[in-house]
């Protein structure tokens, strides 16, 4: 093997061990996130599509020249002339292998090369939507909280309202029958007036009576007098 066969292959099996590693099940998303968060990956970050596609571009070319010399090998001439001398047949059959070896690993190294970059995409993708997920879930559970306290403090002033809706009609009962009390007391006192008013008023007529009377009596007791003073003149006479 060539050396740069030998480099393609190398870099086969680099490749093979760093997807195996990514898809390991007991590293999660979010600690790949982290690592591919380091300063040296923010570092190479400028060259990394330059690298990506350079690399594409030698892969390619390897693997269209290991198809070429498949199509070389596996001719009709080729097996024409290895058919009239074995060496030669030999010869011609580890080249073929050789060649079919060669578009085996780049090709192999082309695809696992963009299925590296995917993986590691959708390794950050899922920890970015892991993160907002979480970020999702402690709204919602915030959320929660706050309406179920919404909806506690809700019965409590619905509680409140209905004590005090309590508490304004036992005190509206209350004032009622003080109001109904007053009226009676009232009422009482303006009969208790009017009843006094009645009396005056009987006693005013009594004493207006009385007077009416007293004179009447004064009137004739003044003519008694003047009758009896009249009569004690002639007498004297």
């Amino acid at each position: 093997m060539t050396l740069q066969w030998t480099a393609v292959a190398f870099f086969l099996y680099v490749e093979i061990a760093v997807i195996l590693i990514l898809c390991l099940p007991f590293i999660s998303a979010q600690r790949w996130r982290s690592v591919f968060s380091w300063r040296i990956w923010n570092w190479l970050s400028p060259y990394w599509n330059k690298g990506f596609f350079t690399m594409i571009m030698i892969l390619i070319v390897l693997f269209l020249d290991a198809i070429r010399e498949v199509q070389k090998y596996s001719g009709r001439e080729p097996m024409q002339d290895a058919k009239a001398n074995p060496n030669l047949f030999d010869h011609l059959h580890m080249k073929l292998f050789r060649s079919q070896r060669n578009l085996y690993i780049s090709g192999f190294s082309l695809f696992l090369w963009l299925i590296m970059r995917r993986v590691v995409t959708l390794l950050n993708q899922v920890a970015i939507t892991s993160e907002e997920s979480a970020g999702l879930q402690a709204q919602m559970d915030n959320a929660h909280k706050a309406a179920k306290q919404y909806q506690e403090d809700s019965l409590l002033l619905r509680q409140a309202l209905l004590d005090e809706e309590k508490s304004m009609s036992a005190k509206n009962q209350l004032l009622k029958k003080e109001a109904e009390k007053l009226a009676g007391d009232l009422k009482t006192a303006q009969d208790a007036v009017r009843k006094s008013h009645a009396e005056v008023e009987a006693m005013k007529r009594q004493a207006k009576s009385l007077a009416q009377e007293y004179d009447r009596l004064l009137r004739e007791h003044h003519k008694l007098q003047n009758l009896q003073s009249g009569a004690a003149d002639k007498k004297d006479q």
